[in-house]
């Protein structure tokens, strides 16, 4: 056993009941001269780069009901990997830049770090701002789709690999290690953190951020029989059948001081679901987020309704026409913690 390290996490997520250091309550706008944000949620394709080394299987990916997933890893992983969700997954990267004023992350690392690691990096977009933020630091980002650009800077690079299985790093080896929204993905948080534990260095951080994904509405403007807290519960539910439960997260503060990590800190943001919230940055935030679910949802609800529940596409895609409908009402004012 490793003795206690001075490697120290921040933890961007949210406990089982997180009011005691949320934001507070958000106070809704006034302006909802509309009943609904009926926003241009086309999906426009973009031109990426493929990583030649690797096997056509593993490039080409599985296709469901017309989505692409990943080939490559020992368990199934719930989000596709296509076109579709590389452009939901950058839009998501800018909401938190807005969310987090500024900030790619929290974590109060040294200047001049030398070795970064991000777990489920998925596009990449992050590894990419950091290398650029962090010219002195190798960053390293590793997912099991190859959907990360060839040019990037020279301090970047990807690896396709299982982060659930045994890393091949060495103890001691990097200054920060990220992840961000590793959803239906994760089926042995502590294994996963123990090993975040053994490859920091003494004195690096690990930061986790993450959707605690239990849907919450302060003012009770959503009805209790709305399609989106139907969704909620349904959602919830094949999640735990998948073995990735959506309430992990509430979790991290304890797994990690089991596994060693000192200093433990969490935050909690609440992230409004469509631009109900009269603050302009939080309702640019939702501005963003309602785009997250509109073009998301069905990525992330057909594989798991269908294996999770028994549902056909087809049952899915007519309940999430309900759904998509809630999202977009300026009158309900509802959140995800983060």
């Amino acid at each position: 056993m490793a003795e206690p390290s001075e490697a120290q996490p921040v933890t961007e997520q949210q406990p089982l009941d997180p009011e005691p250091q949320n934001e507070g309550l958000i106070e809704p706008t006034t302006d909802i001269s509309d009943e609904g944000y009926d926003g241009n949620t086309d999906e426009d394709a973009s031109d990426r780069s493929s990583m030649t080394s690797l096997s056509s299987t593993i490039l080409q990916g599985v296709t469901e009901n017309g989505r692409t997933y990943a080939a490559y890893g020992q368990e199934e992983y719930g989000m596709p990997s296509d076109e579709l969700e590389m452009d939901r997954l950058d839009m998501a990267h800018a909401k938190y830049y807005m969310l987090l004023d500024k900030k790619r992350f929290l974590a109060p690392i040294d200047e001049n770090p030398h070795k970064i690691l991000d777990l489920g990096t998925g596009t990449g977009i992050w590894c990419i701002d950091i290398a650029d933020q962090y010219p002195s630091a190798d960053v390293l980002g590793i997912d099991i789709a190859p959907i990360q650009p060839s040019w990037v800077p020279p301090n970047c690079h990807f690896e396709i690999d299982d982060l659930s299985q045994q890393w091949p790093h060495p103890p001691s080896t990097f200054d920060l290690i990220f992840a961000r929204d590793l959803l239906f993905s994760i089926r042995d948080w502590p294994r996963l953190i123990s090993q975040a534990y053994a490859t920091l260095k003494p004195g690096g951080w690990l930061e986790f951020e993450s959707i605690y994904g239990v849907l919450g509405c302060d003012d009770d403007t959503l009805p209790a029989d709305a399609p989106f807290r139907q969704y909620d519960k349904l959602i919830r539910e094949a999640a735990v059948k998948n073995g990735t439960p959506l309430e992990a997260p509430g979790e991290y503060a304890r797994w990690m001081e089991e596994a060693g990590f000192e200093a433990v800190e969490q935050r909690v943001f609440k992230i409004p679901s469509n631009p109900w919230a009269r603050d302009k940055r939080l309702k640019m935030v939702g501005m963003f987020e309602m785009e997250n679910f509109l073009r998301g949802i069905e990525g992330m609800s057909f594989r798991l309704f269908e294996k999770g529940l028994g549902w056909s596409a087809m049952e899915t895609e007519v309940f999430l026409a309900s759904v998509k409908k809630d999202v977009k009402n300026l009158r309900y004012h509802m959140y995800y913690p983060l």
